[in-house]
């Protein structure tokens, strides 16, 4: 049987890179992955293929509707070969877990295929469909990730009622796509047919998309989706949904009690993700589980086996590859003997629409209901010389601040290369910086940045520059 440190059950994110800084802490490390590629669904059917998809068909809509005005006359019809499009985003995947074999053999870390379940709190075994392998450990990471959540009445079927995996490889562009959910997924591979010429429907349960984010930020994303032709239908509750050959029929019921139904050729169910945990055996550890199918976890995220730790998905917290990765080096370092720590409110949320919207730390909302007393300064995104010289006007960045002290609470965008911009607030946020630190900052002119300063500048006794 062979020995190790380390097992880690699971190879996305936060289960690659947990293994990665374990390697290089001098822990003899396994790596234990189910599919035939490493990269997990973040990887393989997430992150990295959606982003790929929605910058394929930014180009076709940039095309159509912005080269003209820029001065580039395209003779002759612009037509989208999805397979083609599709094909360059297996592409990109491929290269990206081709460099994910790479990190493991260079940080000499032993790779298992096959299914891992644990024996007892020192064993698991590898089930590959040919073989069992057994292998003892010191300590072992569960990573397994979570997988789309179906409604009860409402069945995947992998055909015409589909999930994001069947979205990123259809063989058609949808004449019309019923999406359900007004989330991250949703929004992004709406956006991403919408472009392609589908009619695109959202129904969304609540009064407002994305709901986790602040809501000024979530009602200039519908403002600009509707902008997009996108439609929305919010405070609707689906209550069947019907595949009948080549068409679905959704129906639902309005606030107002009032039955509707709506039909199109595809149903993207993406109402959300579920921890994964199934064969792992965790009942014969005893490894507690609460009402959402997550692995309880101390502060250490050690599981009432106190070695077995569980990261990412399968236990609380926002469904992020970031937060994933974060949590697999700080599993890495204490078991090091190392002190880490992650700080939750400052792991930023981004959709990868166009607008992108981003934000980090706390939203209007949640501090309204903790009564912290705040300032606002807000700045729109048109305003900016690089916005009009590119042509992206929507959006604004917005920044909370501590009435008193100053210090930045939460910091909100949705505007163009919003997803870096966060980046910024974050690292600002992490030394505790105020508005004020922000505002007296230089940055470069022309740039997308400019509009955190002067947000910052707003929020600085109303000091904002350039509005």
């Amino acid at each position: 049987m062979d020995k190790f440190d380390v097992v880690v059950i699971g190879s996305g994110p936060g289960g690659y890179v947990c293994a990665i800084r374990c390697s290089q802490l001098g822990m003899k490390t396994a790596l234990i992955e189910k599919y035939n590629t490493l990269g997990g669904t973040c990887l393989n059917v997430g992150c990295i293929p959606s982003k790929s998809l929605l910058d394929s068909s930014h180009h076709y809509y940039d095309a159509i509707n912005h080269f003209e005005t820029h001065g580039i006359s395209i003779e002759g019809n612009i037509k989208v070969d999805l397979q083609k499009m599709i094909s360059r985003k297996q592409k990109v995947v491929d290269q990206t877990i081709k460099g994910i074999d790479f990190l493991m053999n260079k940080n000499k870390i032993k790779v298992f295929k096959g299914l891992g379940s644990f024996v007892d709190s020192n064993t698991v075994n590898i089930n590959n469909s040919s073989e069992i392998t057994q292998l003892s450990f010191k300590n072992a990471v569960i990573a397994t990730g979570s997988k789309p959540v179906s409604l009860p009445f409402a069945k995947i079927d992998k055909k015409r009622i589909i999930s994001s995996t069947e979205a990123l490889e259809l063989k058609e562009i949808p004449k019309k796509l019923i999406v359900i959910g007004g989330g991250v997924i949703g929004l992004e591979l709406g956006q991403v047919y919408n472009r392609l010429g589908s009619e695109v429907s959202v129904i969304e349960y609540s009064n407002t998309i994305t709901p986790f984010m602040d809501s000024e930020v979530s009602k200039e994303l519908i403002k600009v989706f509707k902008k997009q032709k996108i439609k929305f239908y919010l405070s609707h509750k689906v209550y069947n949904v019907i595949s009948e050959g080549k068409n679905v029929r959704v129906e639902a019921e309005d606030n107002q009690g009032e039955k509707v139904s709506f039909n199109g050729d595809y149903c993207l169910m993406s109402v959300g993700r579920k921890p994964y945990t199934d064969g792992l055996n965790l009942n014969s550890l005893d490894i507690k589980l609460n009402d959402k199918g997550q692995i309880q976890v101390n502060d250490n995220l050690q599981t009432n086996v106190n070695n077995i730790y569980a990261i990412g998905d399968v236990i609380k917290g926002p469904m992020l590859a970031h937060k994933a990765e974060e949590e697999g080096v700080m599993v890495a370092e204490i078991m090091a003997k190392q002190k880490p720590h992650i700080n939750y409110n400052l792991i930023p949320n981004v959709i990868y629409t166009w607008p992108e919207v981003a934000s980090v730390g706390k939203t209007e909302e949640q501090l309204n209901a903790k009564g912290i007393e705040f300032k606002t300064g807000q700045f729109p995104m048109r305003a900016l010389g690089r916005s009009r010289a590119s042509m992206d006007l929507d959006g604004f960045v917005k920044i909370l601040a501590d009435k008193k002290t100053d210090e930045i609470l939460g910091v909100h965008i949705i505007g163009a290369r919003a997803a870096d911009l966060i980046a910024e607030a974050v690292t600002a946020m992490e030394f505790r910086a105020s508005a004020e630190d922000v505002s007296r900052m230089s940055h470069s002119h022309p740039t997308y940045s400019e509009a955190i300063k002067e947000a910052a500048l707003a929020a600085t006794e109303n000091r904002a520059l350039h509005m």
